[in-house]
């Protein structure tokens, strides 16, 4: 949640394990999150899933405060941000992924997640002045809405698709870029560590599913054992360890690198999906992802060179989660 950064030497944890692996890693884990989603939902409430979700995830990051003894933020201003950042990035888009796929595939839930770097540019050109917009972005603006009417079938009049279902899970992947936006501008400039906001973060978003959760589920009265293990994975692996895995691949990598997982992502769940849960695929669901991920991809491209041909440094970047992402959206 502070700025990235600079690239620095990698760690001898870092050497045993190329950077490349770790990003197809990332890519695994983030895509196979839906999967994780769609096998909790079908015994779990979709807040229960949430719960379970930000239970593990803050545990993993807690245990790696630990470990490295960061301290907890300190400040009733920066407690609040982050009460408004981890509803926004964490508790929101999470419920909202878990409620869409009780009626969507997995699949479709993972395209969706793909649409928020088209929300995010839409957004910064009215909420952030830094960001001005460009022929080429403005066009990938315009080449991902047309991927997401492909994935849709609107051609079709939506038929056969579930408009809440899809719906919700678009409007979990704008939460995102708003969350992104309200941390830069409020937290951005944050003297502490991005471990120690992040796991502060977690843990609001977690306060805030506990609460909301009893006065909306009953408790279960049975834990079957896939459908557990599958949030408790979706918790560990998909939250706190990918936030793990994400920051140390901005700190190697840099900002642009690690955010190509974004790619992947939709690719590996509509697989997934496909494959082991048998979910149906028309020809339209590939064709408009891959629309969708070209048009996002030039939306979050930047000129190669500025005044006097050298490269113009990079705007600072937040990373507000695990999540999600832009990575950390899942």
């Amino acid at each position: 949640m502070s700025s990235v950064p600079p690239p620095s030497a990698p760690s001898p944890a870092r050497r045993v394990l190329d950077w490349r692996l770790r990003f197809g890693l990332l890519s695994l884990v983030w895509g196979f999150s839906f999967l994780f989603m769609k096998v909790g939902t079908e015994s779990f409430a979709p807040f229960q899933v949430t719960l379970g979700r930000l239970t593990f995830g803050t545990a993993v990051v807690a245990a790696a405060m630990a470990v490295k003894r960061e301290r907890l933020p300190r400040g009733a201003w920066t407690w609040l941000h982050l009460t408004v950042a981890g509803f926004l990035l964490n508790a929101l888009p999470f419920s909202l992924f878990a409620f869409s796929e009780l009626t969507i595939p997995s699949s479709l839930a993972g395209i969706c997640n793909a649409t928020s770097p088209l929300w995010g540019m839409a957004l910064s050109l009215v909420a952030l002045s830094e960001d001005r917009p460009t022929r080429r972005r403005v066009a990938g603006l315009g080449i991902g809405f047309l991927g997401v009417l492909t994935v849709l079938g609107v051609w079709q009049g939506f038929h056969g698709l579930d408009v809440t279902g899809t719906a919700l899970a678009l409007l979990a992947s704008l939460s995102y870029p708003v969350g992104w936006i309200y941390v830069r501008r409020t937290l951005a400039g944050s003297s502490h560590s991005h471990l120690s906001l992040t796991g502060a973060q977690l843990g609001l978003a977690t306060l805030q599913l506990a609460v909301v959760t009893p006065l909306f589920t009953s408790v279960p009265t049975s834990f079957p054992v896939l459908p557990l293990l599958a949030v408790a994975a979706l918790g560990v692996l998909g939250t706190g360890l990918a936030f793990l895995i994400q920051y140390d691949l901005v700190a190697e990598v840099g900002p642009t690198t690690a955010q190509m997982v974004t790619y992947f992502t939709p690719v590996i769940a509509t697989a997934a999906g496909v494959a082991l849960l048998g979910e149906s695929l028309s020809w339209s669901t590939p064709v408009g992802a891959v629309v969708v991920l070209a048009g996002a991809a030039l939306t979050q491209s930047r000129p190669r060179t500025g005044r006097g041909g050298t490269a113009p440094a990079p705007a600072p970047e937040t990373r507000g989660t695990t999540g999600v992402g832009q990575g950390s959206r899942v």
